[in-house]
Parts: C-alpha cells; sequence; structure tokens
C-alpha cells in the first residue's frame, strides 16, 4: 500500500517540487495551500506524514499542528516543518506541539526524502 503525505504550503511552485520529489519515491500526494484548507483535508483519511510550511496565510504551521494533533486519528501522525525559521526558540516551540523534524528551506528534495523516509512507518 502507498504511503500517504499532506503538503501543506503557500507556495505552489514549493508544493509542485514536493509533489514531484515525494512521487518520485512512490508516495501519494495530498496538497493544501495553507493550515485552514489542511484542517479540511484531515477528514478521518490515514496520512502517514505532514509536511507544513511555518509561515502562511490563515492559519500558521504551528497553529495548524496544534489543532492537527488534537484530532484522534492524527494525534501521533509525525509532521516535518519545511522553512525558512531557524531559530533555536521557533525550532523549540515546533518541538513543543509535536514537530518531529525541522527542514530548511531552500532544500535539496534528497535531504527532504531522507527526512521523510526516516519518519514514515515501513
Amino acid at each position: 500500500m502507498e504511503k500517504s503525505i499532506l503538503i501543506v504550503d503557500d507556495s505552489f511552485s514549493l508544493r509542485q517540487t514536493i509533489t514531484i520529489a515525494l512521487k518520485g519515491a512512490g508516495y501519494q500526494v495530498v496538497e493544501a495551500a495553507d493550515g485552514k484548507e489542511a484542517l479540511k483535508k484531515l477528514d478521518g483519511r490515514k496520512f502517514n506524514l505532514v509536511i507544513s510550511d511555518l509561515n502562511m496565510p490563515n492559519l500558521d504551521g504551528l497553529s495548524f499542528v496544534r489543532e492537527m494533533k488534537q484530532m484522534p486519528s492524527y494525534k501521533f501522525t509525525p509532521v516535518i516543518m519545511l522553512t525558512t525559521e531557524s531559530s533555536e526558540a521557533r525550532k523549540q516551540e515546533g518541538k513543543a506541539v509535536g514537530i518531529r523534524a525541522w527542514v530548511n528551506k531552500p532544500f535539496q528534495p534528497p535531504v527532504l526524502l531522507d527526512a521523510v523516509a526516516k519518519l514514515v512507518q515501513p
């Protein structure tokens, strides 16, 4: 069975780049343009991983993850934060809400795929 990943980022071109890399590695991908749209996609279907941007309109990445982790079906879904933010304080804030990995933009697809492979359960 294919592993399914939710990508949450307000940049269309970045979502496309991530989608191409993930699909090329054999993953199914669902996209959302911001945290609000992503919450609507959390409708009971199984996601093996979420990759989210931090700074987005409507609902930022940390707020989205906080809300997602309140949902019993997604409480244990791992999250990678993909962002330009690299401050230790932000990383600690992310860890506190349940973010498992932090990948800085710009990124190389192999670096992201490596982080994905470590978090998606076989």
